[in-house]
């Protein structure tokens, strides 16, 4: 499972295609490769929406729903997508919290890879709308009550179907993702540019197989920069852990966001995901 995962998570949008109506551009029901999406909630069938617009005829194709489903004896909420038999990918959030961009990177494992995927919100609703918002929602988070919510994800998603269960994230959902490899009872892992805190996670106790993926201009000591992951690496390997580092050429932090519209708009502006250590 982990090498399709992969494959999926790094899956490009030149490459992907999105049937539905005609478009005026091509006469057929494929874009022309230049479209952006937009996401919206939709409150009669309370679902996430994505749309796919073409960027030539502005044809729209709602391509892609996730449904609010609720799991877990605490009621954790959390937005799911995908045949309910297929093996499923939890999605973990940057520190900004369940937004479009966190969205878009499900629709695309979703969508390329045949996955059955779910973002677990763990900020409850919230998100944050610039640096400190979201640095105050990080900060406040619970990380050992979301590693438990996150162990009970995975147990939804096998009762309810799933044969297997991988984990991706991102940032502060990359940190947790190396917890819940150690904890919650996946069976691979895909952390991206985010360490733990020891106090959540010793990831050389790792056994599933796991990929980090890093980029060699990560200039977040300590997190996510190239020789803080190779330390945390190296302890993994002496232990016997699988694990594979991959490192980014020219990439800096949150470099996957680029394969998003969302995110193309926030890295125009400046704005990366950054943060204190601290409570990671």
């Amino acid at each position: 499972m982990l090498p399709r995962l992969l494959r999926s998570i790094n899956c490009c949008l030149q490459t992907h295609v999105l049937p539905g109506r005609q478009h005026l551009c091509t006469g057929t029901r494929q874009p022309c490769h230049t479209y952006r999406y937009r996401h919206h909630w939709n409150y009669s069938a309370q679902r996430s929406v994505c749309t796919c617009i073409c960027r030539i005829c502005a044809t729209e194709n709602v391509s892609f729903t996730m449904e609010k489903v609720s799991f877990g004896s605490s009621g954790a909420v959390g937005y799911e997508a995908g045949p309910k038999d297929s093996p499923a990918v939890v999605v973990l959030q940057e520190w900004w919290g369940v937004n479009d961009i966190i969205k878009e990177h499900a629709h695309l494992i979703a969508d390329a890879g045949g996955f059955r995927v779910l973002i677990p919100d763990l900020y409850k609703g919230k998100v944050g709308v610039d640096k400190e918002e979201a640095s105050h929602l990080m900060n406040n988070l619970d990380f050992k009550a979301a590693v438990a919510e996150l162990t009970d994800a995975v147990v939804y998603l096998r009762s309810t179907g799933s044969p297997k269960v991988g984990v991706v994230g991102f940032c502060m959902g990359g940190a947790l993702t190396f917890a819940a490899a150690q904890h919650a009872g996946v069976d691979c892992a895909a952390p991206f540019y985010g360490i733990p805190d020891p106090a959540i996670c010793d990831p050389a106790a790792i056994k599933v197989p796991v990929q980090a993926h890093f980029g060699e201009l990560d200039t977040m000591k300590g997190f996510s920069d190239p020789a803080s992951i190779q330390k945390v690496v190296d302890s993994m390997k002496a232990a016997g852990a699988p694990v594979e580092l991959f490192m980014y050429e020219k990439s800096g932090h949150a470099f996957m966001n680029a394969l998003t519209e969302k995110g193309r708009a926030k890295i125009k502006g400046g704005i990366r995901c950054s943060g204190p250590r601290q409570g990671l």
